[in-house]
């Protein structure tokens, strides 16, 4: 079967690249408020695009009525952003704090979430992240009903239960993202399959 994004499907867009796109990991970002509360949104439109500079890059699309969402209010005014990863004791809090509540009403508040102050931005982190990204926005390009937000990353936190002491490297399970609406996976079932030099 063949899909026309650009004709007759374009309608089904989001359905058939979320379904395919997978597993996609989820960025739980943080932001400040206006009024200095903490927005709190998942995104799985998100990765790591670079490492020279370091940078990552999130697509919040607009909310059903057009208006563009807290996050990406938040970022426009403040230049600043935390992406904060996700494991499986995470996933319900994480999925409540989708739901749209009104512009200054903080998800971390409304699920008892504590955080921690960050070093290089202003934003707080949530503290139960397994691991998060302080970045800056660097870019923001606006393509329809998206934006792309492209941040430079300053400072990661990772939690020392998941660093090897040894060689340094990460190991943690954080849970994916797969088709709409509501499917997920863990990365509990993983291999290793050496590269060529």
């Amino acid at each position: 079967m063949e899909f026309d994004l650009t004709g007759p499907h374009a309608d089904d867009a989001y359905r058939i690249l979320s379904s395919l796109v997978t597993p996609r990991p989820i960025a739980w970002i943080t932001t400040l408020n206006e009024d200095g509360s903490i927005n709190a949104a998942p995104f799985s439109h998100f990765n790591v695009v670079g490492d020279d500079p370091p940078m990552v890059m999130f697509c919040p699309s607009n909310r059903d009525d057009g208006t563009p969402k807290d996050t990406a209010l938040n970022c426009r005014r403040n230049g600043e952003f935390v992406v904060n990863f996700v494991d499986e004791s995470l996933c319900p809090m994480m999925v409540r704090s989708s739901a749209p509540l009104p512009y200054g009403e903080s998800e971390i508040t409304r699920e008892g979430l504590a955080t921690v102050a960050s070093n290089s931005v202003a934003v707080p982190r949530i503290a139960l992240a397994p691991a998060a990204l302080e970045c800056q926005v660097h870019d923001i390009l606006e393509m329809g009903n998206n934006r792309l937000i492209i941040g430079l990353v300053q400072r990661v936190h990772v939690s020392d239960a998941l660093i090897d002491p040894l060689t340094k490297r990460i190991h943690y399970h954080p849970i994916g993202r797969m088709a709409s609406p509501d499917w997920y996976c863990r990365t509990t079932d993983q291999f290793s399959m050496p590269r060529p030099r």
